[in-house]
């Protein structure tokens, strides 16, 4: 009882109208005595209480000819009357705060650090199901496991394109990348990237390895990361429209610029 106590008080309710009001459901039509002995507040205090019930809308008064007696009304009316007050209340808040929100961007690029793995999933998650237009991603099969049914959701609406590693049974717009020397050495990085619409991106490693990721609206990082992507997609076409030896040219190229300064 004392649970539902403490949701009544977060809804605006004192402990004593809260202790009021679930007596007067247990006990219905009676008198200020009885809930006072029944709920255990004080009788100098009970009538300022349940006037205030009244007040609220969610007690009845009847001013009878011995007795002023007081009856809850019905729990789903009650219930009706929270939830209108509550859906008002958080139209009120939401707005408010996107308003804020949208003022700060407006201000500067954002680039926010995100750490543990649900948090991270639900930031991707939520930008996903915002899309309007498109998404870009770069992911290994890890992530894209987890993020795979609001991708395919999405992917009913929206266009979603770039590349995956070791994804099986992927979208059809989304490219598979080849196996490569550098991409099955068990030390590769995993790293992904989810690009929302160019206007949000998270990316970071893999969540395996370690859970932390970046959220930017920052334009910069976003084209940045998305030209990568497309870099990504557009050598892995070449190589497989190719002979087999681009492949080896490929390997000596990379090895050379990273490798050797080139």
């Amino acid at each position: 009882m004392q649970r539902i106590i403490e949701i009544l008080k977060q809804r605006g309710y004192t402990e004593y109208e809260s202790k009021a009001y679930l007596a007067l459901i247990q006990n219905g039509d009676v008198t200020a005595y009885q809930i006072s002995k029944d709920s255990g507040i004080p009788r100098a205090r009970i009538y300022d209480v349940l006037n205030s019930l009244v007040e609220k809308g969610i007690v009845s008064k009847q001013e009878a000819t011995d007795k002023v007696r007081y009856q809850a009304l019905p729990v789903e009316v009650f219930l009706q009357k929270t939830t209108t007050s509550w859906q008002h209340e958080f139209t009120q808040l939401s707005d408010t705060l996107k308003e804020l929100e949208e003022k700060k961007q407006q201000e500067k690029p954002t680039v926010l650090h995100l750490q543990e793995e649900e948090a991270i999933l639900s930031y991707c998650r939520t930008l996903i199901g915002q899309a309007k237009e498109k998404i870009l991603i770069s992911m290994w099969d890890d992530v894209y496991e987890l993020l795979r049914p609001v991708l395919e959701e999405a992917a009913k609406k929206v266009t979603v394109h770039g590349i995956t590693l070791h994804v099986e049974n992927g979208l059809p717009t989304v490219d598979c990348h080849r196996a490569t020397y550098f991409t099955e050495k068990p030390t590769a990085s995993r790293w992904f990237i989810v690009s929302v619409d160019s206007t949000h991106m998270i990316y970071g490693p893999s969540l395996k390895e370690r859970p932390l990721a970046f959220y930017t609206d920052d334009p910069i990082h976003i084209r940045l990361l998305e030209d990568y992507i497309w870099h990504d997609v557009l050598v892995n076409r070449l190589v497989h429209r190719s002979q087999d030896t681009l492949e080896d040219w490929v390997k000596e190229q990379r090895a050379a610029f990273f490798l050797q300064g080139y």
